[in-house]
């Protein structure tokens, strides 16, 4: 039995480009093809236009073939690109820590009590 499911996103790596679509490997066994028509409800002129080679992407499998281990794939209704790793920057923390926010809050609360004309109100009870 397949892990491999219809209707089931998945993860791939583009391995072709073709006038008529775009190959996928899901794993060492199984690979597939997304058809041009399976690409966009729109036209598409240029495949290449759509992934790269070595791209990883998301897939929707809409047929599996248990004895080929070849499925039929489609990008068509899904959002297929994958965010690429955006570089993680150190927390570094400030001397004043916390102290910044303490001093800075009632500043930032008597500007927003004056701009809604809240000047009376106290907000020391």
């Amino acid at each position: 039995m397949s892990k491999y499911k219809i209707g089931k996103i998945v993860r791939g790596h583009v391995t072709g480009i073709t006038d008529y679509g775009i190959f996928v490997s899901l794993d060492e066994y199984y690979s597939g093809l997304i058809h041009i028509s399976e690409i966009s409800h729109l036209y598409v002129k240029n495949v290449a236009d759509f992934v790269k080679i070595g791209e990883d992407i998301y897939v929707e499998i809409l047929e599996v073939n248990e004895k080929e281990n070849q499925l039929r794939l489609s990008i068509k209704n899904i959002n297929y690109k994958i965010p690429r790793d955006r570089k993680k920057k150190k927390i570094v923390e400030t001397p004043l820590g916390f102290r910044t926010l303490e001093y800075r809050l009632p500043i930032w609360i008597k500007e927003t009590q004056k701009k809604c004309n809240y000047s009376d109100y106290d907000t020391q009870k």
